[in-house]
């Protein structure tokens, strides 16, 4: 791009603060963040006026599927949503895809797979599966962004989850790598002692709640489980000196423990989820199996305790983990919680969903760029170029109006399966133009002509 490029508005979040302010655009990055009225003459102006002005989404937890499953959700689907929720990086995950990105051969395959597809940059997590840690040097050279690994079944045959003996094999090379271990925290102990106490045909028995009943599939997956494997995690990070990273923090009573480590400067980092922020387990009704996730939602004085950790920055971001499927996969017919697919669909709301509760917080525009923006480009080795108005960073901004609100059609949002818990909610924060790289690649309900996104690998 030769041209110059100024978007300007009277509040722009830079790391400096909110303020006006014309940032100048050369060959995709920013070259200044100047005074409101400083546009060089010939410049192309995009004026979005009182609207702010954020550095583009950085969403580090989404699950494309693609090759192998893309029927549940592909690389051109998922890059338009996210590209209309003011979304400009994607990190994914390495499972549900076939195959897993757990080999370096099974990680160019994914390279060609998403190659010419994607609306926004993305970038790629390996996997640590049992009996792979001979492969993790090679994917972290190849250009993977760190590692991924369940503790639980993670619901797909393609990717086992490991145990601590796996984890004792693989921690002490991830920590030679400094690369990050990123953890579905949930232990199958916990959670095989709750389907003793209430054995499946128990739950179709008068003196249990059924299966439609969200209560059930609550009641299945109990925080001890979360909280002995996030237990477990700090153990081996304060043993092997290896960065861990918590994903989709559920249980509030995890937070203790995580407390300690902080003090202790373990390299430990947390996110949550816009779901775990925005609904309670007593107000999900019975058969919505669009609420199922796992680690599941859990009561409202939980997500109270979440978002006091959120402020007090002992959970450093917010992350969607968008996991949709078809939703016959969902038991959208029966409404059977423990027969659905646990994942929910939100790509494109994470901006809307996390604003809508942070504002009547008290939580400012700062607040909200630092959890979607700046600590996940940290958490991706992408904080020299990402997540923030600065210069030399890549020009990905999002023109949005933070007092408008809308209502969700599920017609309106553009993952391949329009099934979320957010249908029909009031959402406050209307995206209208996403910039990647200093092009328009949403604009007002209008994408770019052709992809625009780049593929992103570690180092380069």
């Amino acid at each position: 791009m030769s041209r110059e490029l100024v978007v300007r508005s009277r509040r722009v979040v830079t790391p400096a603060g909110v303020r006006p302010a014309a940032i100048h655009i050369r060959d995709e990055i920013i070259a200044a963040v100047a005074g409101f009225d400083d546009v060089p003459s010939g410049a192309q102006l995009h004026d979005a006026g009182d609207r702010a002005v954020i550095p583009g989404i950085v969403d580090t937890h989404v699950h494309i599927n693609e090759p192998g499953r893309a029927h549940w959700e592909g690389f051109e689907t998922a890059t338009r949503a996210a590209a209309a929720g003011g979304v400009t990086t994607l990190i994914e995950m390495p499972l549900n895809s076939i195959p897993s990105t757990t080999t370096v051969d099974a990680y160019h395959y994914k390279l060609e797979a998403a190659r010419g597809k994607c609306s926004v940059d993305v970038g790629f997590w390996g996997g640590v599966v049992p009996g792979n840690t001979g492969e993790l040097g090679g994917l972290y050279q190849a250009g993977v962004f760190g590692f991924k690994c369940f503790l639980v079944p993670s619901g797909v045959a393609e990717f086992q989850h490991v145990t601590e003996t796996d984890l004792r094999e693989a921690v002490p090379e991830l920590a030679r790598l400094d690369a990050v271990l990123l953890a579905h925290s949930e232990l199958p102990g916990p959670i095989e002692e709750a389907a003793r106490r209430t054995p499946a045909a128990a739950l179709r028995s008068e003196s249990q709640p059924p299966p439609t009943k969200y209560a059930t599939w609550w009641a299945s997956r109990p925080r001890e489980a979360e909280d002995q494997a996030i237990a477990l995690l700090l153990r081996l990070s304060r043993e092997f000196k290896t960065r861990i990273h918590i994903v989709h923090l559920s249980s509030a009573s995890a937070l203790r423990s995580l407390q300690a480590a902080r003090r202790d400067r373990l390299p430990i980092t947390v996110e949550t989820c816009p779901h775990y922020l925005t609904f309670a387990a007593e107000e999900i009704p019975d058969r919505a199996t669009e609420f199922k996730c796992a680690p599941p939602i859990r009561e409202r004085d939980n997500r109270e305790r979440l978002w006091d950790a959120l402020g007090e920055g002992l959970i450093d971001l917010v992350a969607t983990d968008h996991s949709p499927a078809p939703p016959a996969m969902k038991a959208t017919d029966s409404g059977d919680f423990m027969q659905a697919w646990g994942g929910i669909a939100s790509l494109q709301l994470s901006l809307p969903a996390l604003w809508t509760r942070a504002r009547q917080r008290g939580f400012g525009l700062e607040h909200l760029t630092e959890w979607l923006c700046r600590a996940p480009a940290r958490l991706a080795g992408l904080g020299d170029r990402k997540g923030a108005i600065a210069v030399g960073y890549d020009a990905d901004l999002v023109d949005w109006e933070p007092e408008a609100s809308f209502r969700v059609d599920p017609a309106q949002l553009h993952h391949r399966h329009k099934l979320t818990p957010y249908s029909g909610r009031e959402l406050a924060g209307v995206v209208r133009t996403t910039f990647l790289r200093g092009e328009i690649v949403y604009d007002d309900g209008k994408f770019a002509a052709k992809p625009q996104g780049k593929i992103l690998r570690r180092g380069q």
